[in-house]
């Protein structure tokens, strides 16, 4: 059974129609990667399956369970199972970085300080930035500021882990180790990962599983390599000749 199941999602803003009966599977243990051009409803996929954003019609399962048009307290406590990476890593910048770690352990767990002192530290060595609780987010670099973002999602230990553009605005050498961060993440909590980016050369690093959106619908999913060797004219398209030869050359 898939974790989440997702059927004949709709949702229009006025007559601009992003999803159009999207269908799409998410197992447990993966990292799938949806792709798409801008505007497709990527990001929007993902906030509304963790109850985000109102779909007009349409049906999330999650481990089993109907999500769709549940109550503010029942998606509260689905999403406590859920961690999210948001593209601008929305940080407080208010807070230093042991706070902001530690927020969603205050709020959604029992633990002791002494216990979140333990998982912040845990997980700040998790995405290799040990010993910088005290420091403020404005005093980190990009780089550093997703780091610390993707600390803040994975101290609760969720069961599936959402990332939306993780390797946005990063140069090449950030967007290496954001990849083998969310590699490593995989193996160490066993967590399933679903990505959104515009990064074609880290979505056939990462994934095993891609997901192509095309007028609202998903229109093609398989393996990375499926998608090099397709046939499909909006796949081939997508992709483009020369970044094929890329991908078939990394």
């Amino acid at each position: 059974m898939a974790l989440f199941e997702v059927r004949g999602l709709k949702k229009a803003f006025g007559p601009n129609k992003v999803l159009d009966g999207l269908d799409i599977d998410i197992y447990g243990g993966e990292v799938v990667t949806i792709i798409g051009e801008s505007g497709s409803g990527k990001s929007l996929l993902l906030k509304a399956m963790m109850g985000l954003v109102e779909v007009d019609a349409g049906s999330i399962r999650f481990d089993g369970e109907e999500v769709t048009g549940q109550s503010e307290h029942g998606w509260v406590e689905t999403r406590q199972r859920i961690g999210m990476l948001f593209q601008e890593s929305a940080l407080f910048d208010s807070l230093s970085v042991y706070e902001n770690v530690a927020y969603a352990l205050r709020e959604q767990t029992a633990m002791t300080e002494q216990e979140i002192k333990t998982r912040v530290a845990e997980t700040l060595a998790l995405v290799a930035l040990p010993g910088i609780e005290d420091m403020a987010p404005s005093d980190l670099s990009g780089g550093m500021r997703k780091r610390v973002a993707l600390a803040r999602a994975v101290a609760v230990r969720p069961e599936i882990i959402f990332y939306d553009e993780p390797a946005e605005g990063l140069d090449p050498i950030n967007v290496t180790r954001v990849n083998r961060l969310i590699l490593g993440l995989k193996e160490s909590l066993s967590v399933t990962s679903v990505v959104v980016t515009h990064n074609l050369k880290a979505a056939f690093t990462i994934s095993d599983r891609l997901a192509l959106i095309h007028d609202g619908q998903v229109v093609s999913t398989g393996a990375p390599e499926t998608f090099l060797e397709s046939q499909d004219a909006v796949v081939r398209e997508f992709i483009g000749e020369r970044m094929r030869k890329v991908l078939r050359a990394s």
